[in-house]
């Protein structure tokens, strides 16, 4: 999945919680996400490399929010609860923008300019993430991956929307890992020129951890960011976090 990559690469390992604190929000059902039937061996690989991908932000400004559209998942109102992140460091990557929550460090991988100059005809190794800033002791993330479409569902055609990968609830199969407690998804649409581009938002619990999920995909390549949090950090900086990958902006 997607997901494991952002769950599963925290830069340190987090320091264990004096007061943890119960999850404020009611989890939603996830009878519905059966992972016996979305994983093929592909998808596998991908969400296992996936989790620790653990999340990210962009330009989605709150001025946008009232262009949001809910699908048939029922959730709270969670777009709602988001900060403006226009004073936050904005970072440009490969076809993306997101906003980074302020100390926030930057851990993305450098570029091996050296790679795939074999005379063997290596190929270059791509990079893990495209983006990834955490936060001073290590246990807030927020990443950005970008996959080729193709890698998540089997089709012959190039993937222009994320539509293509299927609908809020059938996408949640490739994005969100088997188990987890899904909090809210959302469909969110923001008009570009003549157009609207589509986003796809998850929030959800897994093994201790809360993550914040936006998901969109350009010219065959699917682009994610992720911010994820202990369960017991969430309600003192989930507006943070939410906020940095809801601003996740394709180019």
């Amino acid at each position: 999945m997607v997901m494991a990559i952002l769950l599963s690469l925290s830069p340190h390992p987090p320091k264990p919680p004096r007061n943890p604190n119960p999850n404020t929000l009611k989890p939603i059902s996830p009878s519905t996400f059966n992972p016996n039937t979305l994983l093929n061996s592909s998808r596998r690989h991908f969400i296992l490399n996936s989790i620790s991908l653990c999340f990210l932000s962009s330009t989605f400004n709150c001025s946008l929010i009232p262009m949001c559209t809910a699908e048939t998942l029922p959730s709270k109102s969670i777009l709602s609860a988001i900060a403006n992140t226009k004073s936050w460091f904005q970072f440009y990557g490969d076809g993306f923008a997101i906003r980074v929550p302020p100390q926030f460090e930057d851990m993305t991988e450098p570029e091996d300019y050296n790679a795939g100059l074999s005379l063997y005809g290596d190929k270059v190794k791509p990079k893990t993430f495209a983006a990834r800033f955490a936060s001073p002791d290590g246990s807030e993330v927020v990443s950005v991956l970008i996959r080729p479409s193709n890698q998540l569902k089997i089709t012959f055609l190039e993937a222009k929307d994320i539509t293509d990968l299927g609908t809020l609830k059938e996408a949640a199969k490739i994005f969100v890992p088997g188990g987890s407690t899904i909090y809210s998804a959302r469909t969110i649409k923001v008009r570009e020129d003549e157009s609207f581009k589509t986003y796809y938002f998850y929030e959800f619990g897994r093994d201790g951890q809360h993550v914040a999920l936006v998901a969109a995909v350009n010219s065959g390549k699917a682009i994610v960011a992720g911010a994820s949090a202990p369960q017991s950090k969430w309600e003192d900086d989930g507006v943070k976090l939410r906020s940095a990958a809801v601003s996740l902006t394709v180019l």
